[in-house]
Order: structure tokens, then C-alpha cells, then sequence
């Protein structure tokens, strides 16, 4: 697979410089592209993105309305719905990956005429993504964000709509950390209530991931919403409150759980068996797990993992991966497989020796077993 950073590429550049000459005739391409790929190939994604913001500043009129008019003069044609992408990124005007460090030169820029940034970064996100320009202006500029915000849970445009919700998450991936509103989410809520029944997906598992982002720092705030909003949900609010749930769940937070109706302990026996007792990096992990009811009615289980894994310092550290989702019978005996893949991710360094993994059924580490890894 090509990978992400190899979007940001010479052939961009030269299309960008193409699409501001055609909107402003006094953009210095040559410029432009000579300094936007100096070294570019060497660079990872955010880098390359970085460098070509540094141009923009380089290039285009110092006046920043002036500046925003000639971004907003070279896009490319709205995105309809919640089309992400196109088969030929910037054919037609800027889209895409090019709005990356367009939207960074508006953050820059733009701060100290912050409507008249926020009203470029309206049409930029109908092309790409804005969440991460618009968080200096959630940060400098708290009163107007929201009230523009406010505004735009109402906006024709999902991908308007979805940039309520995902710019001003949190803890956004990538992201400026929005630290006032981690400490208080409070300015957020009525903007994730306006959008929580948006008739877009793509707006919706954004709301979905804005309050997972609050669970992390607020989780009463989190159960609070689930107590309040699943009673007589539609399938697709439920489905986003599951969605938002999922860290608590997997933590086994025992409000959460209760709020979903997990919070009784399982009436019966749980037992896991892992095979094979030794596995190689890459290789998978067989999961048999055997769940026994000694109850007298059905019980709803969540029933969830953790592998602990090796540290340097000789401890373990858990992940918990999600499991299953099921009703177990009044004296049901039921038995359940999962592969799970040992294979490298960037993300986490692999140690040699003995691992740990543990069952949790709502919550509640029922059964261990261990295993050794093998790395070389």
C-alpha cells in the first residue's frame, strides 16, 4: 500500500501552483513550487504538509483576506453528501490532501481576522477536512468558534456539520489538544445534541467520537448522556451511543455498564484456553473460551480481552480488544473461538518471554491464561 505521505507529492504541488495562478495571475508558481519541494521526498506526511504551508505564506498576498479570497477562488467544486475524496485529486481546483496546509496557512494567518478565517475554513471543509485549522480558533477564540459552530449544526453541508463535532473534539488524533475543553466539556453538549440524530453517518460517528473523547477525562459526563438519550432510541442513535460507550465498556466502568444493563456479574462459569502455548510474532493466537450459565433467566453479556503485554522493565501493560456482544441462555452452554493476530504495529514494541491474557465478561476478569512470545 502507497503510503499517506506520498499524496503531498511534486505533481500536487504542481497542480496547486496551476489552481492559484488561474484564481490569483500575480501567485509566483515558480516560487511556490520550488520551495514547497525542496527536500519534500525526504519528509514524513506532517512535514510535507508544514513545507507547503510555508510556501502558501511565502506567496500569497500578504493582506489575509485578500489571501483567503484567492484559496477560495482555486477549489475545486463542493463535495456532495459524504463523499470523501476523488478519483483525480485537484483536476478541477484545490481538494483533497492540497487543503492540508491550506487549512494550516488560514490557522496561521487568520487568527487575527478570525470571522473572516472561519468563513475560508467553511469552504475549505466542504473539500477536505478543516478539524485540525479550526482548534487555534476554538482555542483563541472561544466565543465566536461556538457561536459559529451553533450556527453551522444547521449547515446543508454534512461535511459543515461534521466539522462541528470533529474540530472541536478534545483530544482529536493529530489534533491541537483543546485543554480548556478538556477540562470542561460543557461547550461542546449543545453542539452534540444538535448533530446526534444528523441524518449523515459521517456526522454522526463523529458525534459518536467526540463523547468517547470526553469519556477518557469525564466518563459520568458520558453515562450521564447514555442514561439520557438510549431510552426510546432509534436503531441509528443507539448504534452511536454503543460507539461512544466503547472505551468505558472495554475499561469495564461499572456505571457504563449498568447504563447498558451489564452491570450484573455472570451467573455461571467462565473458562479460556489459548492455543498454541507458544506463538511467534506474526503468527495468530487461538482464543477458545467456554461461557456456562447457572442462571434461572437469559443474561446480556459483553465479553471482552486483554493481552498484557511484556514491558522493558518486566511488567505487564493491558489492551483490551472487544469480544462479543451476546444474550447467554438460562442454562446455556456456549462456546466461542477468536484469532487474534500477534503481527507487528508501529505502535507497540514487542518483547520476547511469557504474556498474559485475561477474559472479562461485563467487566469482570473471569478467566486468565499465558502464553510465551517468540520475536525472533
Amino acid at each position: 500500500m502507497e503510503p499517506f505521505k506520498n499524496l503531498l507529492n511534486a505533481a500536487l504541488v504542481d497542480r496547486m501552483a496551476a489552481h492559484l495562478q488561474r484564481a490569483w495571475p500575480g501567485f509566483d508558481a515558480q516560487a511556490f513550487a520550488a520551495q514547497a519541494t525542496a527536500g519534500l521526498d525526504a519528509l514524513e506526511m506532517k512535514a510535507r504538509a508544514m513545507q507547503l504551508a510555508d510556501a502558501l505564506e511565502a506567496t500569497l498576498p500578504a493582506d489575509f483576506d485578500h489571501a483567503a479570497t484567492v484559496l477560495e477562488s482555486a477549489l475545486a467544486p463542493a463535495w456532495p453528501g459524504g463523499r470523501l475524496g476523488s478519483d483525480d485529486p485537484c483536476r478541477d481546483g484545490l481538494e483533497g490532501w492540497a487543503l492540508w496546509p491550506a487549512g494550516e496557512f488560514v490557522a496561521r494567518r487568520g487568527l487575527g481576522q478570525p470571522a473572516r478565517g472561519l468563513q475560508a475554513l467553511h469552504a475549505l471543509t466542504q473539500r477536505f477536512s478543516a478539524e485540525f485549522a479550526i482548534r487555534p480558533f476554538i482555542a483563541a477564540h472561544p466565543a465566536l468558534a461556538f457561536d459559529t459552530l451553533q450556527r453551522w449544526t444547521n449547515d446543508p453541508s454534512a461535511h459543515v456539520r461534521r466539522l462541528v463535532s470533529e474540530g472541536s473534539r478534545p483530544r482529536l488524533p493529530w489534533g491541537l489538544q483543546l485543554k480548556a475543553l478538556i477540562r470542561d466539556p460543557a461547550p461542546t453538549l449543545p453542539l452534540l445534541r444538535a448533530l446526534m440524530d444528523d441524518d449523515s453517518e459521517y456526522v454522526r460517528r463523529s458525534v459518536a467520537n467526540h463523547l468517547n473523547d470526553i469519556a477518557k477525562d469525564h466518563p459520568a459526563v458520558v453515562t450521564g448522556w447514555v442514561r439520557e438519550h438510549a431510552p426510546g432510541g432509534t436503531g441509528t442513535r443507539l448504534a452511536l451511543l454503543r460507539h461512544a460507550s466503547r472505551t468505558l465498556v472495554k475499561r469495564g466502568d461499572p456505571a457504563m455498564l449498568d447504563a447498558w444493563g451489564l452491570g450484573s456479574a455472570l451467573q455461571g462459569q467462565a473458562r479460556l484456553a489459548l492455543a498454541p502455548a507458544c506463538v511467534r510474532l506474526g503468527e495468530s493466537l487461538e482464543l477458545d473460551v467456554t461461557l456456562v450459565s447457572h442462571a434461572p433467566g437469559a443474561q446480556k453479556l459483553v465479553i471482552d480481552y486483554a493481552v498484557h503485554h511484556l514491558k522493558a522493565d518486566g511488567s505487564l501493560s493491558p489492551k483490551v480488544f472487544k469480544g462479543w456482544n451476546l444474550v447467554l441462555a438460562a442454562g446455556e452452554t456456549r462456546r466461542l473461538a477468536r484469532r487474534h493476530s500477534m503481527r507487528p504495529v508501529t505502535t507497540r514494541q514487542y518483547r520476547p518471554g511469557r504474556h498474559v491474557l485475561d477474559l472479562r465478561v461485563n467487566g469482570q476478569v473471569l478467566a486468565v491464561a499465558e502464553f510465551a512470545l517468540e520475536t525472533d
